[in-house]
């Protein structure tokens, strides 16, 4: 399987395992280091540790609709969460005016965790993932807020996508392309309205990814998390 964004050849490149000792126990380890000039530059460099992706690929298999295999996520899910979490971490950065408030942000990070509940199907599946990867809910709180303000960003700084119209849900609901088109507007129109406003997020923050790779620089320190092969 092929990894986008020459992932597997630059994983493969850079991989140089480190002996394992009786003594040594590997809590951890940085996979990725990248940089851009929205975070400052080479000076700067911002690292994905190998619990957290391994975390958020898991997130993007359960919220995969086409995964339905025994293993916990694919190559493509490790692909898609790096890319998400590199493209939120520097659209969490730039500058929103008028700059939220703690209060607002807050907000928005429990909008997330709705979201992101209903997308990988219920909290349990949510904190076995946490689980099967030793993410505590303080990480969890880290994932959140970032993805707060980068929705935050892209809602203000780009185009309004989290509080869709009335009219334009109507009108989705009408298409029948929607998880909810075979129940009642009236019933599905809060979770219709969270799935919408995700999936233009989810949508805005890949473009802007695909728009900020000629700037980007990615080193892959490490293999992949185990299991997306």
């Amino acid at each position: 399987m092929r990894w986008s964004f020459a992932l597997g050849v630059g994983l493969a490149l850079a991989w140089a395992p480190t002996p394992a000792t009786a003594e040594s126990v590997v809590v951890d380890r940085t996979l990725v280091r990248f940089t851009a000039p929205e975070l400052g530059g080479a000076r700067r460099p911002s690292f994905v540790f190998e619990r957290e992706l391994a975390f958020e690929a898991r997130l993007e298999a359960l919220g995969d609709p086409d995964h339905a295999g025994v293993e916990p996520f694919r190559d493509r899910h490790v692909t898609s969460a790096l890319e998400r979490h590199i493209a939120e971490t520097l659209l969490s950065r730039l500058h929103i005016d008028p700059e939220p408030s703690a209060v607002e942000i807050a907000a928005q990070a429990r909008a997330a965790r709705v979201m992101l509940v209903e997308r990988v199907g219920g909290v349990e599946r949510l904190e076995a993932a946490a689980r099967a990867e030793q993410i505590s809910e303080l990480e969890v709180q880290t994932l959140l807020r970032r993805r707060a303000r980068a929705s935050l960003y892209l809602d203000r700084m780009v185009a309004p996508m989290l509080r869709p119209t009335q009219s334009e849900l109507r009108t989705l609901h009408a298409s029948r392309q929607t998880p909810f088109s075979t129940a009642p507007y009236e019933d599905v129109e809060p979770r219709l309205r969270r799935w919408y406003a995700g999936q233009r997020l989810a949508s805005a923050v890949s473009a802007y990814y695909q728009g900020a790779r000629a700037r980007l620089k990615v080193h892959f320190l490490h293999a992949p998390p185990a299991g997306s092969r």
